[in-house]
């Protein structure tokens, strides 16, 4: 060395024994230059890989900045190579320069033609800053320091002038070169796609100003100044959006699921199914198809592992932030040696001998800082990748539920409810991205452990393995506990699947529940399941008070143990300060690990169960594709081939030997009972059942519209357009054929209406036009129409079928597979089905089936002697006579209303100046059913909007409210009240004792190493005297440490209970207010949105707050008590804490008005995710159909990107704010390290005391602003419930001072005096002054036009609405005077809707077990449902599945009427309710309400006048006034009469 440097490489006298620190030339011209530039060979290259593969495409713009940068870079080279030309004249004149000077030369200089290379090589691949460049030059700088100070201290000047200019200029270069480096190039104008949006500034930021934040300065500033909105943000970083994300997932999980299924099969794990044999065309006598070897899916079947997937995808990403989290474990360890020598420092330069240069003390505050800044830096980096990647991960799930959603089959559906999945979004999905900021921690807890052994034995010796003892007996307790939180994870995420399930079909059915009065009940149900899910909560709770306490405690007992056996086993029997707070503070390193341990072990155990489920439900089976196979031009748009279907693999099959084949351009009618299979083969034909045999062919796109309309909350017109673009003819011409063109001008926004979700502000009639128009748009080639027409007057049915379905109207070209119950249709088909039984039991022409006298000739038959018999008393039952009848009926249809098949529908759309000239219309009427000729006729129900906008575009979904400014005292107040007023200060109070106790035991440590009797006279340790004092001190010690044990275990029970008690109050609450809201609340409020209340907000209040607010206490009385400690031990710290705390206090308080406000954004524009997926799967079939899954998924992707900018912001705002306030801290450490320097009074054990605990301060201040940050984001979710804890509510239920008598109402006498009501306040009215007296017993049939207050009057009998003026008597008792639940069990309707829950039959017919079994059997029999439900295997117990999906439509409707039939009163209200039945099951139906509610007063809401015809009193209303009431008779003769007018107009006389 010497002969190549000329000199030592150390010199140990000179740099650590002079009064400044000298480097030898040697050092300076090897270590010195070959760190920075051997840092830039070794990585590069590593960097130009990562250029070539990470290329943004196009080259950045040569700007002055990167000019300049590379012009300074090649002076350097210069300069460098000027100092070796130099050198070596130097040498020539006889100055000898050792070797090493001439390659230091040499290498800088290739060093920096290397980096005027990248620096260019960066702009022509598009990248703007460099994190390797910068690092050359930043070490560069920070290596120059030394012979900076050097060549002046040595004087060089005066002998090598030349040298000493040249280092100095190359300096101000260097230093030049680093600042520019500071500074980013302007990116591509290629790199943003999407200039319409702000791009995200990290992408233009530079590599300084990522690692500092520095970016997020304008966001801060702009949050604090004016407050954030959504428009306030940029776009989400490129790295981020679920365009790039989810290719990458999903590419990596489908080939694990491919390998799975081969796996599968290769083991012969796989469904088979025996006795499919068929002879001719039918079942084998002795058994019909069945699956008998059904083998177990979990039998041996190898699922895909989603862990291993996300592991795949994720691996590089985390090892990005692991390394950053490395370098931090080990930086953090530096800080306890310095301490060391620092404590020694002062120890030396007290003493009487003296004699350490001052400058060491300074070197050693310095180290300390430097120390700490590497460690905030690195701790951010490893958070910020981790966080973003969760983030990336989170999004990647989301799509993957999404698109498994949109392509699983029945079995997998019926076994993963709306409620259950969207739970996986909510909550699984949540976990799993909030795992991935932490988990580093199970790597790096036992690192910093073992680590922190070693250098602890260096410390103490042997003396560790005390404590280390301690450690390992306590990890299996905690294995233990670890295994028992898993399971009761698993059982706990079942009840809240439950919960969740239950929650969103309620809110589903709101309103027969409330019509109903079974809102308690269904109360009892949630609360049934919350108490599961609670007792799991609980039992979770005491594992966590025990691992709590003794994680908590451990630490402790670790130091006493360690410090005991230490004193008693050393020779000296003397624990000075050097070696106790060396000690201690790699204690509290070590303390970290050992207490975040147990809680990161049960995120993870969480987040594994929210794996599985996942998994789970991504691998569960998709809609096989070869259901269905796709032809051409084989002139046969429908074929099915010996078919047989089912829903699922545990039914037997639905449809059987279907065979049928359906030309191109053909009408196809599909007719047969309820329950006969007419929508199931809809269903196979789309794909949508197992195909057990047979084959199914399919030509050409398709269209479907559903027996129950899907609706979107979207315009009318995106509604009917779905994706598609807008043609203004095409669409003019669908309006007008679709019967909406009258609805338009009705509408206050005309087609940009916003249609509610569900619906809601549209009738059934109006959904069901909307749809078919979205079909007939769509211009498909096939057409399946499951029973369109049923929700629609005949009138208006006609002209559908003439202007859309029929052979002249706009699908007259397209293949039109028609299910219908309207037997008046079927003359004009091609051709009919007839399916009994889930089999084709007839099918041919009209003419045919009715020679063939068949099934199709018993149902028409039985249909219009029904019929006729009302009309004429003489009826000849031959077939010819029935036929005959049958066409007198169709010709009747065609010249309904007065329009031939030939008239012209007016083809305008109001225009936009027309819809601003109508007035604003404070509601929206529902059903228009239009009569072509210019009147309309609504015979139909009434609907509210209920918010006023802008008229060419009604809004009726409200924004979801957003608090502004800080989150208000009254929030915590509502969560303290919830704990309990008193059990909340007991809380507060033994954690400050606890800290107190913590407190005063290193205090007294201090005291002890600092004791001058112990120190002084360890010659005579082993004397008793000696021996006492030791042992008193050690007393002391562990009775502090028994102090602290107590009072947490005291603390961590009562926190406990009270959590969980906050929990069953805020639930409670909540449930019990949103029951008891208003219908507008509910026809207002998106489904999703209150739905976010139960999932995400209550698992917040469950979980993460408690866990929060434990932690913010934790770490907020740390930071208070290393303040202390520092001000006790130093008190010229004092001066430092009043500038620190303020600049602390104003960094916090500029920062908190944007976290706070971001964490609202981000939870409001997280609701319509939910809302969009919970819309999209009721929507499945539908969005199939038309082949727009890859559509939806897109949106679905955008609205969670745009939630994730919100979120992205957040995070990185909380790694802006903890850097900055980590950087206090990190002044805290140098203060406390300088004034110990500087102080002459130090003592070892004071400073000891002093720096270990400021080297807490850095970690707890950072932390205590993430958890303060998180509690305050934490609490808006208890802000969030109480905004719906108090909504305004609807009457009581009961008021026991006015409760009615036993029996009524016996007569049923209904009163209308004088009533007027509207529907929210500053609404028009709606009913305006009504007198009406209905007599007990009567049958009266309501009828008017559009606006007419049909459904308002029965609504406001129920009390949905309430009075504004007047009053409604029901036998002599005023109904605004009783509860609504007395009123409303008194009362029987018969919605138009279906609406069932999930459970048994019994339960859907009566919730509160109040009928015997025999009386349900007997209603199940008058409702004609009996034989079926004894056809079923579990006969009463029968599960409905989710909504009734496991029945049809028309049986939910007869289940509906036996629920009506079980719960008799004298008043039956019914609104249309047979539209979804066919002919003969209406008549039964009407048949049985005749019967069994004789002598009811029967009020009915009548589509179709011949139901009313026979009726004691027909109402006629029109907005909002009784235009006429009297017998059908007296009316029919008035020809003046509104009456008589609707019924010639129906073809009734």
């Amino acid at each position: 060395m010497v002969n190549f440097c000329a000199s030592p490489l150390l010199d140990q006298q000179l740099l650590f024994n002079n009064s400044w620190p000298q480097f030898t030339d040697c050092f300076q011209n090897t270590v010195l230059v070959y760190l920075p530039c051997g840092w830039l060979w070794i990585t590069s290259p590593v960097y130009l890989y990562y250029l070539k593969v990470k290329a943004e495409g196009s080259p950045g713009p040569l700007t002055l900045l990167n000019l300049t940068k590379t012009f300074l870079s090649l002076i350097l080279c210069v300069l460098a190579i000027v100092d070796v030309i130099g050198e070596a004249h130097d040498k020539s004149q006889g100055k000898p320069a050792p070797p090493s000077v001439f390659l230091a030369g040499a290498l800088k200089a290739a060093t920096f033609a290397l980096a005027t290379i990248l620096i260019q090589l960066e702009r022509w691949k598009g990248f703007i800053t460099s994190g390797v460049l910068w690092m050359f030059w930043f070490l560069l700088v920070i290596v120059g320091v030394v012979p900076f100070y050097s060549l002046i201290a040595l004087r060089n000047y005066e002998d090598e002038f030349f040298s000493f200019v040249i280092f100095f200029l190359y300096y101000a270069v260097l230093l030049a070169e680093f600042v520019l480096h500071c500074f980013a190039d302007l990116p591509s104008k290629k790199h943003y796609k999407d200039v319409a949006k702000k791009p995200c500034p990290e992408t233009s930021a530079s590599f300084l100003s990522r690692i500092t934040y520095w970016w997020l300065n304008s966001m801060i500033i702009k949050g604090y100044r004016k407050g954030l909105d959504e428009k306030s943000l940029w776009d989400l970083h490129p790295r981020d959006k679920s365009e790039k994300v989810v290719p990458e997932f999903l590419n990596n999980w489908d080939k694990a699921f491919k390998k799975s299924k081969l796996c599968n099969k290769k083991k012969g794990v796989c469904v088979s199914f025996r006795n499919k044999t068929m002879e001719d065309g039918q079942e084998s006598e002795k058994e019909k198809v069945t699956f008998l070897d059904i083998k177990d899916d979990n039998a041996g079947k190898k699922a895909p592992s989603l862990f291993k997937v996300l592991a795949k995808t994720y691996w590089l990403d985390m090892v990005y932030s692991w390394l950053c989290k490395l370098v931090y474990d080990i930086s953090q360890f530096g800080s306890p040696m310095i301490l060391s020598f620092l404590i020694a420092y002062v120890q030396k330069k007290n003493s009487p001998e003296g004699g350490e240069p001052e400058w060491k003390g300074y070197v050693f505050a310095i180290l300390l800082l430097v120390l700490a800044l590497v460690q905030s830096v690195f701790s951010h980096q490893n958070f910020h990748i981790a966080m973003t990647c969760g983030m990336r991960l989170k999004s990647a799930l989301i799509a993957a539920i999404y698109r498994k959603a949109l392509s699983m089959n029945y079995e997998a559906k019926k076994a993963s409810t709306v409620g259950e999945i969207i739970n996986l979004i909510s909550v699984d999905c949540e976990r799993i991205q909030m795992i991935c900021g932490f988990l580093w921690m199970l790597w790096s807890a036992p690192l910093q452990i073992i680590i922190a052994t070693i250098l602890l034995w260096s410390v103490l010796g042997p003396s560790v393995l005390a404590g280390i003892g301690i450690l390992l007996l306590l990890l299996p307790v905690n294995a233990v506990i670890s295994l028992k939180q898993r399971k009761l994870q698993v059982q706990q995420m079942k009840h809240k699947d439950a919960r969740i399930k239950l929650i969103n079909e309620i809110l589903n059915g709101i309103k027969v529940l409330k019509l109903y009065a079974w809102e308690p009940s269904f109360i009892e149900k949630v609360k049934a399941i919350r108490k599961k899910e609670l007792k799991m909560l609980q039992k979770g709770a005491y594992l966590s008070i025990v691992s709590s306490f003794i994680w908590t405690t451990a630490p402790y007992m670790v130091t006493l143990a360690t410090y005991a056996t230490y004193v008693f086993t050393s020779e000296s029997h003397f624990l000075d300060a050097q070696k106790a707070f060396v000690s201690l503070s790699l204690f509290n390193i070590l303390r970290f690990p050992i207490s975040l341990l147990p809680q990161i072990v049960s995120y993870v155990i969480q987040a594994n169960v929210s794996i599985v489920r996942i998994g789970k439900f991504l691998g569960s089976d998709d809609l096989d594709p070869e259901n269905v196979a796709h032809t051409k031009d084989t002139g046969i748009a429908i074929g099915i081939e010996n078919g047989t279907f089912t829903w699922d693999s545990e039914s037997e099959p639905v449809l059987k030997n279907i065979s049928l084949e359906i030309p191109k351009g053909k009408l196809i009618a599909v007719v047969g009972l309820v329950g006969s299979g007419k929508s199931s083969l809809i269903a196979a034909v789309l794909g949508e059942m197992d195909k057990v045999t047979g084959k199914v062919t399919r030509e050409g796109s398709s269209a479907y519209v559903p027996q129950q309309a899907w609706m979107q909350n979207a315009t009318l017109r995106d509604n009917i357009l779905f994706g598609k673009t807008f043609e203004e003819h095409k669409y003019r011409q669908v309006i007008d054929a679709c019967a909406l063109r009258t609805d338009l001008e009705i509408l206050p926004g005309g087609d940009q209406t916003e249609i509610g979700e569900k619906g809601i502000n549209l009738s059934g009639g109006q959904k069901q036009r909307v749809s078919l128009a979205r079909a007939v748009f769509n211009n498909a080639e096939i057409y399946l129409l499951d029973d369109p027409l049923s929700a629609v007057d005949s009138h208006v049915g006609k002209h559908i079928f003439d202007k859309v379905i029929g052979h002249k109207g706009l699908l007259r070209n397209k293949t039109r597979v028609l299910v219908t119950h309207g037997v008046q249709w079927l003359p004009m088909v091609d051709e009919i089905i007839v399916l009994s039984n889930g089999q084709v039991c007839e099918r041919g022409t009209f003419e045919e089936l009715l020679n063939h006298n068949g099934a199709c000739t018993q149902f028409i038959r039985s249909h219009y002697t029904e019929q006729s018999k009302k009309k004429e008393e003489d009826i000849d039952p031959e077939v010819q006579q029935i036929r005959n009848r049958v066409f007198k009926s169709m010709v009747s249809v065609l010249s309904e209303s007065g329009i031939s098949m030939e008239d012209d529908v007016p083809s305008s759309l109001p225009s936009k100046k027309q819809l601003a000239g109508r007035p604003k219309l404070m509601r929206t009427i529902s059903c228009i059913e239009e009569h072509p000729g210019g009147d309309e006729l609504d015979l139909g129900e009434v609907k509210q909007v209920t918010e006023v906008t802008d008229p060419t575009g009604e809004k009726l979904i409200e924004a979801e409210k957003m608090e502004q400014g800080g989150v208000k005292m009254a929030v915590y107040l509502k969560y303290f009240k919830a704990i309990g007023g008193i059990s909340t200060i007991f809380i507060f109070l033994f954690f400050i004792l606890y800290n107190a106790a913590n407190v005063g035991s290193s205090v007294w440590l201090s005291a002890w190493t600092d004791d001058k009797y112990l120190k002084e006279n360890t010659d005579i340790a082993n004397t008793s005297e000696y021996q006492a004092r030791n042992n008193m001190y050690l007393g002391v010690y562990a009775a502090f440490g028994l102090t602290q044990a107590i009072v947490i275990l005291i603390y961590a029970v009562l926190f406990a209970v009270c959590v969980i008690k906050a929990s069953i109050i805020l639930h409670e609450g909540l449930l019990t207010n949103i029951f008891r809201a208003p219908m507008t609340f509910f026809d207002t409020t998106p489904l999703g949105r209150i739905v976010n209340r139960f999932s995400k907000d209550i698992e917040t209040v469950d979980n993460n707050l408690p866990q929060t607010l434990r932690m913010w206490m934790n770490t907020f009385f740390t930071s208070l008590s290393t303040l202390i400690v520092i001000s006790y031990s130093t008190p010229i710290f004092l001066a430092v804490i009043v500038p620190l705390g303020i600049l602390y206090y104003l960094i916090q308080r500029f920062y908190i008005p944007t976290s706070r406000q971001l964490k609202r954004i981000e939870s409001t524009t997280r609701s319509p995710v939910y809302t969009h997926f919970g819309e999209i799967l009721v929507g499945t079939s539908t969005v199939r159909a038309y082949g727009l899954t890859d559509r939806f998924i897109t949106e679905a992707k955008e609205k969670v990107d745009h939630n994730q900018v919100f979120y992205f912001a957040g995070i990185a705002s909380n790694r802006w704010l903890g850097l900055r306030l980590e950087f206090i801290g990190n002044l805290i450490v140098f203060a406390a390290a300088i004034f110990a320097v500087v102080s002459s009074s130090s003592t070892g054990g004071m400073v000891g005391l002093s720096i270990s605990y400021a080297l807490q301060v850095t970690g707890a201040l950072n932390f205590m602003v993430r958890m303060s940050s998180d509690l305050e984001s934490n609490i808006v979710s208890v802000e969030r419930v109480k905004e719906y804890m108090e909504i305004a509510t609807e009457a009581d239920w009961v008021v026991e001072n006015h409760r009615p008598i036993q029996g009524w109402p016996e007569k049923g006498r209904v009163q209308f005096d004088d009533y007027s009501c509207r529907y929210r306040e500053g609404l028009d009215l709606v009913l305006k002054g009504i007198t009406v007296d209905i007599e007990g017993g009567q049958m009266v049939g309501i009828v008017g036009r559009t606006g007419a207050g049909k459904s308002s009057l029965t609504v406001a009998l129920f009390r949905l609405i309430e009075s504004a003026g007047g009053s409604i008597t029901i036998d002599g008792q005023k109904i605004s005077e009783i509860g609504l639940h007395d009123l409303r069990s008194r009362l029987t309707i018969l919605p138009q809707e279906p609406v069932l829950f999930s459970g048994s039959l019994k339960m859907n017919l009566d919730p509160f077990d109040q009928y015997s079994d025999d009386l349900i059997w007997k209603a199940l029999e008058q409702a004609h449902l009996k034989k079926f439900v004894s056809d079923l295997p579990d006969g009463l117990q029968y599960d409905c599945g989710e909504g009734g999906q496991n029945l049809s439509v028309g049986q939910r409707q007869l289940v509906c009427l036996a629920r009506t039939l079980l719960h008799k009163t004298s008043i039956l209200v019914l609104d249309e309710a047979t539209a979804a039945v066919d002919m003969e099951t209406d008549d039964l139906i009407q048949k049985t309400i005749r019967t069994e509610f004789r002598g009811c007063t029967i009020l009915t809401i009548a589509h179709r006048l011949n139901t009313i015809m026979d009726y004691d009193k027909i109402m006629v209303l029109d907005k909002g006034l009784i235009k006429e009431f009297d017998v059908p008779g007296n009316l029919l003769k008035n020809p003046d009469s509104i009456f008589f007018s609707m019924a010639r107009d129906a073809n009734l006389i």
